[in-house]
């Protein structure tokens, strides 16, 4: 249960707009086999947007599909002061090519179909787009856009810094435990060195006592006395 309302809300931080749909047709042996192509936009109205593209058998399949698509696809988009972009900027993609102009406050969304779109659900309120290109494919415009977006040099904001600051504090604290695991590894190793030479050193105390018991033990001479050679000298 807690799963699925976490679910349901992380849904409704994102709205979603359907831009297109098309009907796709496939041949195959058995014969034609029909789908749905749909193109759906997704945004928060405070920096993130999306777009997703996906086929299914119904169109409401598809849509389900595109909108999951364009939530993992979401991108964070910089907004100035007055509800606009940064700066002016022109992407291209396929045949598609869309230039976005910074406006002034209270000017509004100079800009139609799949750019107004997307501008609106990105947060941006006062921009004038145009569509350069010579293509009417919704699909190649809209990843024009977002493309044109995401070449936006990043405008430092309140929460964008907030953000900056915790992904510091992060990657600093992972550093801090890598350093700490390898310092620990470092101390096992010499503390497992230091086991195996006095192992080994025990070995070969206990191997050479074995070697030494095995040996045979060595017959002494008995030395000669005086009398037997003064009888040898006698009987010459």
């Amino acid at each position: 249960m807690r799963n699925e309302a976490k679910k349901r809300e992380i849904k409704k931080e994102y709205e979603n707009e359907v831009l297109d749909i098309s009907r796709v047709e496939r041949m195959t042996a058995g014969g034609r086999r029909l789908r749905f192509r749909t193109l759906v936009i997704v945004g928060n109205k405070k920096g993130k947007v999306g777009a997703g593209t996906a086929k299914g058998h119904d169109v409401q399949q598809s849509i389900e599909k595109s909108t999951k698509k364009a939530e993992k696809s979401a991108v964070k988009v910089p907004i100035a002061k007055g509800g606009t972009i940064p700066h002016e900027v022109k992407a291209k993609y396929g045949a598609a090519v869309v230039l976005l102009k910074p406006q002034s406050e209270g000017r509004g969304l100079v800009a139609g179909g799949t750019v107004r779109s997307i501008c609106s659900m990105a947060g941006i309120e006062n921009i004038s787009g145009k569509l350069l290109g010579n293509t009417r494919n919704k699909l190649n415009n809209a990843k024009a856009t977002i493309k044109a977006l995401q070449m936006l040099k990043g405008f430092s904001t309140g929460e964008e810094s907030k953000e900056k600051e915790e992904e510091s504090k992060k990657t600093e604290e992972k550093e801090e435990e890598s350093k700490k695991t390898e310092e620990k590894e470092k101390e096992e190793k010499k503390t497992n060195n230091k086991e195996n030479k006095e192992k080994k050193e025990s070995s070969k105390e206990k191997n050479s006592l074995k070697e030494e018991k095995n040996k045979p033990a060595e017959k002494k001479k008995k030395p000669e006395t005086k009398n037997a050679n003064s009888r040898t000298k006698a009987k010459k």
